[in-house]
């Protein structure tokens, strides 16, 4: 199986505004684990039988959140390069609902990751920055140590980081009596700063965010907990995805 490190709960923690944040209940049932689409390869022997290693860090939109595990946006990149004949091993996820920068920093502190070079690592961040009103300097100053450490665990090769922006829930039922049009302009504004990063580090950088707006018009694009995406939506984001990872392995 996956190794995933997560908590079951049914909410993102998610805050606008001034005050003290308080976690938001979506009552969602649980998720059937469902089957994981590619075998999961021997930590010991999936370097020596040629499977490329894939590290996912983030929070919800990572361990997928109110869909299958064979569905999260993780599994479906490693599928997709799996049939561009770029075998990868079953990714190690290492995501929570709810987390925020230093909530993802703090777990990697205490608990690294299994191996010290991948040869994949994705990192998505940054929504419950947005949302419990912290501040953009503090996103900014642990999202540049969040990247520093992708490349370390990329064994200190920034072309196999690959950094996604953050998307923007505002489009999902679950913002129906929020100020939508601020909740935009914040995540673009946190956008600009993963991204400016992201391109001084000299990582790749891939824009879902114009995907996860689609939602506003589509309602198959958004999970039946109506905040986080659905599986088709991640497929969406891997299909932008993967063909960059896919290119520094040609």
């Amino acid at each position: 199986m996956i190794r995933t490190f997560l908590t079951c709960v049914p909410f993102i923690s998610l805050m606008l505004g001034c005050g003290k944040p308080r976690p938001v209940q979506l009552n969602a049932a649980p998720v059937p684990a469902g089957e994981v689409v590619n075998e999961p390869v021997p930590a010991s022997t999936a370097d020596t039988v040629g499977f490329k290693t894939y590290l996912a860090l983030g929070d919800s939109y990572t361990i997928g959140q109110s869909v299958q595990e064979n569905r999260r946006l993780p599994v479906q990149v490693a599928e997709q390069l799996s049939g561009l004949w770029v075998k990868v091993a079953a990714p190690e996820i290492i995501a929570q609902s709810g987390w925020t920068t230093s909530d993802l920093l703090n777990r990697l502190k205490n608990e690294p990751p299994r191996f010290s070079n991948y040869n994949i690592v994705t990192l998505l961040i940054g929504v419950n920055n947005q949302y419990q009103g912290r501040s953009q300097e503090e996103y900014r100053r642990e999202f540049t140590d969040l990247v520093t450490k992708a490349i370390e665990y990329a064994g200190n090769t920034s072309n196999r980081v690959f950094v996604l922006s953050i998307p923007d829930w505002s489009v999902t039922p679950f913002a129906g009596n929020r100020d939508r049009n601020l909740i935009s302009k914040q995540i673009d504004s946190f956008n600009v700063i993963n991204k400016e990063i992201s391109l001084q580090k000299k990582v790749h950088y891939t824009d879902v965010t114009e995907l996860s707006r689609l939602a506003a018009s589509d309602a198959s694009l958004i999970a039946d907990d109506g905040l986080h995406p659905s599986a088709e939506q991640y497929r969406l984001w891997a299909n932008r995805l993967v063909p960059t990872i896919r290119v520094i392995f040609y």
